[in-house]
Parts: structure tokens; C-alpha cells; sequence
């Protein structure tokens, strides 16, 4: 089941409009974001485990997470929270 903006906000905190809209297009899934996270956070860590490098959603889930940061330096948050939408 794809992702609703309050699930996206449950997992990452407040996030702006167009990340949580990309997060939303991919189709992605809790489980998803959930594995996109865990290798945003621990991706050294995942490799010396032995997992394979993510693919699919999970990758592109992994580079939206990545560029988020790399705009404002957090975990996708950029301000104030915006409205709720299912």
C-alpha cells in the first residue's frame, strides 16, 4: 500500500510538500522507506553485513533521502510542517 503523508511524516518527521510528493510518486511502501532509511543511515555497516546495495524503490528512495540532506543538512525536515493530505 503506497505511502500517505502522514505515514512519510510518521517515519521522517516533518517534511516539505515536494519531498513528501516524490516520496508518495515512487509507490513506495513503509517497508520501503523503512530499508531506504536504514541505508541512509548504516550504509557502511549494510555492506560489511553482506547486503547487496539497494535497488528499485528502495534506491530511489535511498537518493531522494540523500538529496533532502544535502539541501538542509537534516533528515528531510525544511521547516515548518505542511498540511496533512491522505
Amino acid at each position: 500500500m503506497a505511502l500517505t503523508r502522514r505515514a512519510i511524516e510518521k517515519m521522517l518527521g516533518p517534511v516539505d510538500n515536494q519531498l513528501a510528493a516524490e516520496i508518495a510518486r515512487t509507490g513506495a511502501d513503509a517497508a520501503d522507506l523503512a530499508q531506504a532509511l536504514s541505508w541512509l543511515h548504516s550504509d557502511e555497516a549494510r555492506i560489511n553485513e553482506g547486503a547487496h546495495m539497494p535497488t528499485g524503490v528502495v534506491a530511489e528512495l535511498v537518493d531522494l533521502l540523500e538529496a533532502a540532506e544535502d539541501e538542509d543538512g537534516s533528515s528531510g525536515e525544511s521547516g515548518a510542517a505542511s498540511p496533512d493530505w491522505t
